[in-house]
């Protein structure tokens, strides 16, 4: 595994910022760059499940292993979701961490996730085009 790190400035305050991210309705609009359809679905508290879930039923499931609103929300991916069921894999429980700060009446938003090395090409293309689709609607709300 490997980590990369994506940051973008965002005119709009932190509480703005993890609405963009996270709020129901938001969500599948700024991930839609990764494929269409996609939930987040969680109770959302410290130490509970998620999973990541697109259109055709696939996708991850994770803990949340670390939730500070509207400061940093941390990822731990345990494996992947196909046809509906769990599969355990080789990722070493990789990380995707959010971290939210203050920067002179913006907010830094830092994506920093664990990826496998073939991955990397296409997160670099791709996660910036999510990043600023959460600019644009942070900075509408």
């Amino acid at each position: 595994m490997e980590s990369i790190t994506f940051k973008i400035n965002i005119n709009a305050p932190k509480n703005i910022v993890w609405i963009a991210l996270w709020h129901p309705t938001n969500y599948p609009i700024w991930t839609s760059v990764f494929g269409e359809g996609n939930t987040a679905v969680s109770s959302w508290l410290e130490g509970s499940s998620i999973t990541f879930l697109s259109a055709d039923g696939g996708g991850l499931y994770s803990i949340i292993e670390k939730l500070q609103v509207p400061h940093q929300v941390i990822f731990k991916h345990l494996g992947e979701i196909k046809n509906g069921e769990k599969i355990n894999t080789n990722w070493q429980e990789a990380r995707e961490q959010y971290y939210l700060t203050d920067n002179n009446n913006t907010t830094v938003l830092e994506v920093v996730m664990d990826t496998k090395p073939e991955y990397n090409q296409y997160f670099n293309l791709v996660f910036p085009k999510a990043l600023k689709i959460v600019k644009q609607i942070a900075e509408r709300i």
